[in-house]
């Protein structure tokens, strides 16, 4: 991983970003996307269902993005572990913490919302997509904090979640991984 390349940002990412957020607060307040949510649960527990994890990857949503949290209490499978990530400023770096489904109380170092519990390594993880290609390259926020974890554990099976609106091109840093999957509440595409 290039750290310098996600602490400075390319430029054109960073206005591709704030287009893609801009883009996604107007389309959550259509109907269409008001109906998004929705959309996506029923393909997202088949999914899962066909995955079977044994311990799910959660993320806790920052604004806009899909609630998988939310989802989790009420599609849940039976003897899934949780774990939800969190997220260290040194070296930017994150790592899973078991997590009992309930609102958290802690905080990462992010001010994210996280578990207390001990760490684990998930075999399934859902990733917030702001972006994303139909070749299964997600685009975050620039913190590189799941491109990293995604590389240091290749086996996990990643899932992208996204909404329609946030398809987009770029092309794909040295540090990008695709992801296994990217489900958004139009359709999957499995690159």
């Amino acid at each position: 991983m290039d750290a310098i390349e996600h602490q400075n940002p390319a430029p054109e990412r960073q206005a591709l970003r704030r287009e893609l957020k801009a883009r996604r607060s107007s389309w959550l307040a259509s109907p269409a996307g008001a109906a998004a949510a929705q959309a996506l649960n029923e393909p997202l527990r088949q999914l899962l269902q066909q995955l079977e994890p044994f311990c799910l990857g959660l993320y806790w949503p920052l604004d806009g993005e899909f609630d998988a949290p939310a989802f989790w209490a009420h599609q849940a499978l039976p003897g899934v572990q949780l774990a939800l990530p969190y997220a260290l400023r040194e070296g930017r770096k994150m790592h899973y913490r078991r997590w009992d489904g309930r609102t958290p109380s802690a905080q990462d170092e992010m001010g994210i919302p996280c578990s207390s519990g001990a760490p684990v390594e998930p075999d399934v993880v859902l990733v917030p997509c702001l972006g994303f290609t139909r070749t299964g390259y997600r685009l975050g926020y620039g913190g590189g904090y799941f491109d990293r974890w995604l590389a240091a554990n290749p086996g996990v099976t990643a899932v992208g979640l996204a909404w329609s609106v946030g398809e987009c091109e770029f092309a794909p840093a040295a540090h990008d991984l695709p992801l296994a999957v990217i489900l958004t509440e139009r359709e999957l595409l499995a690159p």
